[in-house]
């Protein structure tokens, strides 16, 4: 129970990736420079599908769709952290806090979802040719890309308003980059429990639903390679596929072990989320653009009629 003479936190402190000193310049140069490529890579792509009228096509709307979620989620997190790299108060209000998680929220799941459709839309195409333009038109993809953003929204709505019914009143300091939703539930006096059990439910549901449907996609486009491809066509699909399951493991890999399996929040269980949290927030986004666009024969030949 909260007695009335308990205060209220209204702001808390985040210590970082690290409190040595030293690194703290180091740091912010990486990541700075990390954050830039991510945004000039993600925010190019969607620039040069928008103006090429032959990446008019479903793959590039999902395409274009994930890079604008990797760059809100990129964009949520980072700039913060570059600030308090260099900053000596790591004070952030509690509002602020709600807010950095919102949009980290809304982007993550969003990104399932467009991986998901990223994957069927690939399987369609590749095993299913001639029902492509009816299995995925270019207004059905775009349905769907705008009800993937929906159900982001309206998930990370979900969770940030069941926080809003905690008080906190505990130590103000997480031990955190950013504000991590299982953090919040670690400085609450109000019993977090239904919080914690929804973000286990919501999780395991959105991130192994969408995971299973992107592993059955790409084995039935394995599986249609290895029928009807030449050995160099059978090469490279092989070596596309590898490089978007890669980005896809260590995406929902990192998601899986934070949110459900919960870390042990002490310790090296502690240094071991923060260096999941750095994957999925930040390394990924920087990531996909190459992933996805430098082995994509029509990007390339696009970038090269713009730059002509």
């Amino acid at each position: 129970m909260i007695t009335e003479n308990q205060t209220l936190l209204t702001e808390v402190v985040l210590t970082g990736l690290t409190d040595q000193p030293w690194l703290q310049v180091p740091l912010f140069l990486v990541f700075l420079i990390v954050y830039l490529i991510t945004m000039v890579g993600n925010l190019g792509l969607i620039a040069l599908i928008w103006k090429d009228p032959h990446l008019h096509t479903p793959m590039y709307f999902f395409l274009g769709s994930l890079a604008f979620a990797d760059a809100c989620t990129s964009s949520s997190v980072t700039p913060k952290m570059l600030v308090n790299f260099l900053a000596t108060d790591h004070k952030t209000l509690l509002f602020e806090c709600f807010t950095q998680f919102y949009f980290f929220g809304s982007s993550a799941t969003t990104e399932c979802f467009l991986l998901s459709g990223m994957a069927y839309d690939r399987y369609v195409a590749i095993c299913n040719p001639l029902l492509y333009p009816v299995a995925m038109s270019n207004s059905l993809c775009l349905q769907f890309i705008h009800v993937s953003y929906i159900v982001g929204f309206l998930h990370s709505a979900i969770h940030v308003g069941l926080l809003v019914r905690l008080k906190f009143c505990k130590s103000n300091i997480i031990h955190y980059f950013y504000c991590e939703i299982l953090q919040l539930f670690k400085i609450s006096c109000t019993d977090p429990t239904v919080n914690v059990l929804l973000v286990l439910i919501f999780s395991a549901f959105i991130q192994g639903f969408t995971f299973m449907t992107i592993i059955i996609s790409y084995l039935y486009v394995l599986f249609a390679i290895l029928k009807t491809k030449s050995e160099k066509g059978r090469h490279k699909a092989f070596s596309t596929c590898s490089a978007h399951l890669l980005s896809v493991s260590l995406f929902y890999g990192t998601l899986f072990l934070m949110y459900v399996r919960p870390g042990s929040g002490s310790g090296s269980g502690e240094n071991r989320d923060k260096m999941y949290s750095l994957f999925y927030t930040i390394i990924i986004p920087f990531l996909n653009p190459f992933i996805y666009s430098l082995r994509n024969k029509e990007v390339i030949a696009a970038l090269r009629r713009k730059m002509k």
